[in-house]
């Protein structure tokens, strides 16, 4: 399910020690880096090029940028990090960990890229993003961000009055199908093997919702390659032009895991866990956007990333502090003694 977005020139990568390592090039990572370039930071953007909204033709919900592509979001995004002084470097890392401190005892990690490159940071900021777990349904992932939604908000307006299929995952399906009740009347509600209890049933049936418990086997597409409905157990075809699913999430955690971060699993699915502004129970390491909050939309993710790169820069202004008070007491002349 993995879409790459555009080629770009990769900016080097950075010699010596950075004051940020962000770990993810989506809109949570491009604003923290923005922050923090913008506050004279020395910084350096890792992007995979595989964001999770990559399929889709268009941003939604988000003021101003309403309707724009993502990648030109994105595209944007590295110039203004790049305005500033910042880089972006196009790379997939394997492993980030902590290394030894600095003579002043400040933090330091490395972070290793799959090419063998490895760059020294002070502070990281994963906003690494999410992957969806799909249902196993032939012919499901291919339509995935066009025909195959998952979000009301990011989708709901563009696929409004369509015939459209709820395929159910589990307990967050119910709530999903009332959401979409309000964009069409003709919604079919698959329990696809998950348990549905008889009071939704009955609030189904009072909103016009039908149910339809055979499993379902296949999304079945027309001539034209379009999604033209799902196939049952029984071989019916079942006519629908948009498939919801509310797919469990995970945080994407490979590479990251010699940092020890705490992940917790909620209702939606499994992500890293993180306080105020994103901090974590790690010191010197911050998360943003979808790899903490699984429901966040491209609005609220830069949001955390702007958070979380303003605390980043708060805690590297402490400890230049700090060594700097450190290189004063050791400057200054000792008292004789007698």
């Amino acid at each position: 399910m993995a879409v790459a977005t555009p080629p770009y020139a990769s900016d080097a990568l950075a010699e010596g020690t950075v004051d940020a390592v962000v770990i993810g090039g989506g809109a949570a990572g491009l604003n923290g880096a923005l922050i923090l370039a913008r506050s004279r930071r020395s910084v350096v953007v890792i992007d995979s090029g595989s964001p999770r909204n990559a399929p889709a033709e268009a941003v939604h919900g988000l003021i101003a940028l309403d309707g724009t592509p993502p990648s030109e979001i994105l595209r944007r995004g590295r110039e203004q990090v790049r305005q500033y002084g910042g880089r972006v470097v196009s790379g997939e890392v394997v492993s980030a960990e902590s290394a030894a401190p600095s003579a002043d005892g400040d933090l330091r990690f490395t972070v290793t890229l799959a090419d063998g490159r490895s760059i020294t940071a002070r502070r990281i900021l994963v906003a690494t993003g999410l992957k969806d777990v799909l249902p196993e349904v032939p012919g499901l992932a291919e339509h995935w961000g066009h025909s195959v939604v998952h979000c009301p908000y990011c989708h709901g307006w563009e696929v409004r009055d369509e015939p459209i299929g709820i395929l159910a995952t589990g307990p967050a399906s119910i709530e999903h199908a009332y959401l979409f009740r309000q964009l069409t009347e003709d919604l079919t509600y698959f329990t696809h093997g998950t348990d549905l209890d008889e009071d939704s049933r009955a609030r189904f049936a009072a909103r016009g919702i039908r149910v339809i418990d055979t499993p379902v086997t296949e999304v079945v597409n027309d001539e034209d390659g379009v999604l033209a409905g799902v196939r049952l157990a029984d071989g019916q075809v079942v006519a629908r032009h948009v498939v919801a699913v509310a797919a469990p999430m995970q945080a994407r955690t490979k590479g990251l895991e010699g940092l020890g971060l705490p992940v917790q699993d909620g209702p939606k699915g499994r992500a890293f866990a993180s306080g105020l502004a994103g901090a974590t129970g790690v010191p010197g390491v911050w998360v943003a956007g979808n790899a903490t909050d699984l429901v966040a939309q491209v609005g609220a993710s830069a949001a955390a990333g702007a958070l979380a790169g303003a605390d980043i820069n708060r805690m590297l202004a402490v400890a230049d502090t700090d060594a700097a008070l450190q290189g004063t007491a050791e400057a200054s002349p000792q008292p004789a003694t007698r």
